[in-house]
């Protein structure tokens, strides 16, 4: 069974220039152990990006995120992008985070079609218990036509995770590429990607 691991970067606000994008990046491996090694020697080697002990891009030194991506894509793993361009909205969802369900929705699909058995940990978003099935909801009604799929779904604190604190800078690389700020980051990791989607919100 592969493990994939699901973050996002940006947010579901519409028609904030510096939102313009939101990204649903997951980073897939067979060996999880190997992600969590990187984010404990990232710990040690820069200590934590913020107070909670927790390793995150967007406080992280310029060197602390060039060394994680680069021990990223020295791993056996492959990365799956799903880009939300909220530039091509013309009608505006009754609920703001449908577009985050129908990005993760579509990324875990795009993973499903090459990985039909596969345990996916999500970046828990959602408290409300409500919210988090909804999430669940989607997502299955998304892969249901495929056949052969065993997919189990955790959505887990991502301090708690450290797999998922690696993929935190996997889809803050994306963003700088999307949002024009600076796509070295993503050259990093570029290798790695094996599908990249843009997609408009339905």
């Amino acid at each position: 069974m592969y493990h994939a691991f699901l973050d996002e970067s940006g947010g579901v606000a519409v028609f904030a220039p510096s939102e313009r994008f939101l990204v649903v990046a997951i980073l897939v491996s067979q060996s999880p152990r190997h992600l969590e090694l990187i984010i404990k020697r990232a710990l040690k080697r820069f200590g934590a990006s913020s107070a909670s002990a927790e390793m995150k891009a967007a406080h992280s030194a310029e060197k602390t995120i060039r060394w994680i991506l680069g021990a990223i894509a020295a791993q056996d793993v492959a990365i799956i992008a799903v880009v939300v361009d909220k530039r091509w909205i013309v009608k505006l969802p009754k609920d703001p985070e449908d577009l985050y369900r129908q990005a993760v929705a579509r990324a875990i699909r795009l993973c499903v079609q090459r990985w039909p058995r596969l345990e996916v940990i999500v970046d828990k978003r959602y408290t409300h218990e409500y919210l988090r099935e909804s999430l669940e909801w989607r997502i299955r009604q998304e892969i249901a036509d495929i056949p052969g799929q065993v997919v189990v779904i955790h959505q887990e604190e991502s301090v708690r995770v450290k797999a998922l604190q690696a993929v935190d800078y996997v889809a803050w690389a994306l963003r700088q590429k999307y949002q024009g700020e600076d796509s070295g980051y993503y050259q990093l990791i570029s290798d790695k990607v094996m599908a990249e989607e843009i997609i408009a919100a339905k």
